[in-house]
């Protein structure tokens, strides 16, 4: 952080500024005092001093904007961040919008937002073009920039990725399940058929058995085999006609017996 900047504006306020009150005199005494314990390196004492000018003088820019130094020192970033924010609309009209830009731009690269310490460094330069350290720091922290967005689009590229492998295998997992199911299914079918093969063969050896133990004759109290509509009507015919056959030829006999005696009376 830029020290001098801070020393340098607490001066310029103090030589600027006229004692027209105790209170005011009092608020430029701690000032004056933490600036001492500032340039000394006592750093936790200047922040006690200049928090003591604040409470006589909320609105002094110089303590506000040396505080935030001295926690800077302390490396309490983001509380010297939160207090350079209270002053931020005085800043423009302090005459040292430069060194607070600057010292802005800093806390926010202590606390790696490279965004907001590019558009820091930038608006020190566009308050001094000619400061170099702004310059280098500008250009470091946009650098810095491009490789966070880099990183972070390089993640979520990583992020998309797994999450597609994910779904590739969740999708792969699916099938799988369901080729093994219908493998399952198939192969439960396939036992049952089987099983059904088996079961018959079994009968079937049985009725063999039965058989051969018979003397492979029809069982009693069987059945006769059944035989078709048409050769049952077949054999019926037959009867039929050999019936009328004989009852044909009794006819003639008897016939013939009465013709003989006739012819015997008659003789």
């Amino acid at each position: 952080m830029r020290i001098s900047g801070y020393i340098s504006l607490i001066a310029f306020l103090v030589l600027a500024g006229t004692a027209t009150a105790y209170s005011q005199e009092s608020d430029r005494r701690d000032v004056r005092k933490g600036n001492r314990e500032f340039r000394d390196g006592n750093f936790k004492e200047a922040v006690v001093d200049y928090q003591k000018a604040l409470l006589r003088d909320s609105t002094s820019f110089a303590a506000s904007y040396n505080l935030a130094g001295a926690l800077y020192k302390m490396e309490n970033y983001t509380e010297a961040r939160s207090v350079l924010d209270t002053v931020s609309k005085a800043a423009p009209e302090s005459g040292h919008a430069s060194d607070y830009y600057y010292n802005l731009g800093n806390t926010a690269s202590a606390l790696e937002d490279w965004q907001a310490a590019v558009d820091a460094y930038k608006a020190s330069l566009l308050e001094n073009p000619g400061d170099v350290d702004a310059k280098e720091n500008y250009i470091y922290a946009k650098k810095k920039l491009e490789d966070q967005k880099n990183n972070q689009n390089n993640q979520n590229n990583q992020n998309q990725d797994n999450k597609d492998n994910k779904d590739n295998q969740d999708n792969q997992d699916n099938q799988n399940n369901q080729n093994n199911q219908n493998n399952q299914d198939q192969d439960n079918k396939d036992n049952k058929d089987n099983q059904d093969n088996q079961n018959d063969r079994n009968e079937d050896n049985q009725d063999r058995n039965r058989n051969q133990d018979n003397g492979g004759s029809q069982p009693q109290g069987s059945s006769q085999p059944q035989i078709s509509k048409q050769a049952a009507q077949q054999m019926l015919n037959a009867i039929m006609a050999k019936e009328k056959e004989t009852q044909d030829k009794v006819k003639k006999e008897k016939a013939a017996v009465m013709k003989s005696r006739q012819k015997e009376k008659n003789w």
